[in-house]
């Protein structure tokens, strides 16, 4: 609930500086307007008092300066219903298994990590690589033939030498071999359970250990 907390403050922090954001933009608010309309008023000559249909210009301006600074005001609260709405969905992911677009795999160092993968056409064999955070090739895995459509292999976390890698963020990308030898690069997904909803950015992201996921790349969501 602290992440909610942390946005609604922002959002609000955001409102209140609705009128100033419109005098920077416009040179004044509706508060400066009227004092400038009532000074003028009260220094005005009595013997050559101001002309009404200029008096009606400004109050007419004045007019359109508020309906801007109303409108600023109400774009602001959409704002932070949204940015709200926004950080309430992203929570409700927490302790959910999600896939989303992407490549990364993340190694927690007590269980096997699913990588999985599409391919376009059927294939022969697909050749799975694995890199570690500074992008070192650490592992390569061939599979048997694969259907089109989605596949999935679950990496024990170890390199090719047969170690055990540490646990954080790794990448991996995939690439098919059809019967007549034509290359096809596959679509990849990161999977696992989300522990976590960052707001450093502004924008819910969604944190699976160290990787973090964009709400706007889930693209399959199952309950545990």
């Amino acid at each position: 609930m602290s992440t909610v907390t942390a946005a609604n403050a922002a959002a609000t922090t955001s409102t209140t500086t609705a009128a100033a954001a419109m005098k920077k933009s416009m040179g004044m608010n509706k508060d400066d307007f009227m004092k400038l309309f009532i000074a003028q008023l009260q220094y005005q000559d009595p013997l050559a008092p101001q002309d009404p249909t200029a008096m009606l210009n400004q109050l007419s301006q004045l007019s359109l300066v508020e309906q801007s600074y109303n409108s600023n005001t109400a774009l602001e609260k959409l704002l932070t219903a949204q940015n709200n709405n926004l950080s309430i969905s992203a929570v409700s992911f927490i302790g959910k298994d999600i896939t989303a677009n992407g490549n990364a795999i993340t190694l927690d160092g007590a269980s096997a990590a699913t990588v999985k993968f599409s391919n376009t056409v059927a294939t022969d064999s697909t050749l799975i690589s694995i890199k570690d955070a500074a992008g070192n090739l650490v592992r390569t895995i061939t599979t048997g033939a694969l259907k089109s459509g989605d596949s999935s292999y679950s990496w024990d976390g170890r390199d090719n030498n047969g170690a055990q890698l540490p646990a954080g963020s790794y990448s991996f990308s995939a690439t098919g071999t059809t019967a007549g030898g034509t290359s096809t690069i596959a679509s990849t997904y990161t999977t696992g359970r989300v522990d976590g909803v960052s707001m450093a950015s502004g924008t819910p992201v969604l944190t699976i250990g160290s990787t973090s996921i964009a709400l706007t790349d889930v693209i399959g969501i199952k309950g545990v």
